[in-house]
């Protein structure tokens, strides 16, 4: 089974906001790792920098997290999955042009859920609400 998660779970997964508690939940029951590809390696690296730069973080912190993602790529937590990209960016016009005049998505979570599709996802993490609302009408179960 292909469990997808977004970059707002993987980030209160490894971070600390207002859904990693949860996150951190689920994360400990499944039994089934969490797809990984290189746009979620880049993103969530990216996403944990940039607090860096905010200065959310210190920079032992910020090491500490990238750090960790790496060990779970390393235990099999996170599954580096290689993606054909040609097919996931014809998906994300499509969505696209099917959706973002009505739900506002953006262009990286559109790409995400045409990933998630290519890939044969049956579940899709999100704690964002207009992803959640592409990837169900992309036909993918939406959790948490």
């Amino acid at each position: 089974m292909v469990i997808y998660p977004d970059i707002s779970f993987l980030f209160s997964l490894y971070g600390q906001d207002t859904n990693s508690e949860q996150a951190r939940k689920i994360g400990g029951v499944l039994k089934v790792p969490f797809v990984f590809t290189p746009l979620h390696r880049h993103e969530l690296r990216n996403a944990f920098r940039l607090t860096l730069f905010r200065k959310l973080v210190t920079p032992d912190q910020c090491r500490a997290v990238l750090a960790a993602i790496e060990d779970d790529v390393k235990t099999g937590a996170l599954v580096e999955t290689p993606v054909a990209w040609a097919e996931v960016f014809h998906t994300a016009e499509a969505l696209s042009a099917g959706h973002t005049e009505t739900l506002g998505t953006r262009a990286t979570d559109i790409l995400h859920v045409a990933a998630a599709s290519a890939l044969g996802a049956k579940d899709f993490f999100t704690f964002d609400a207009r992803q959640k609302a592409l990837a169900h009408k992309a036909g993918i179960k939406v959790r948490p």
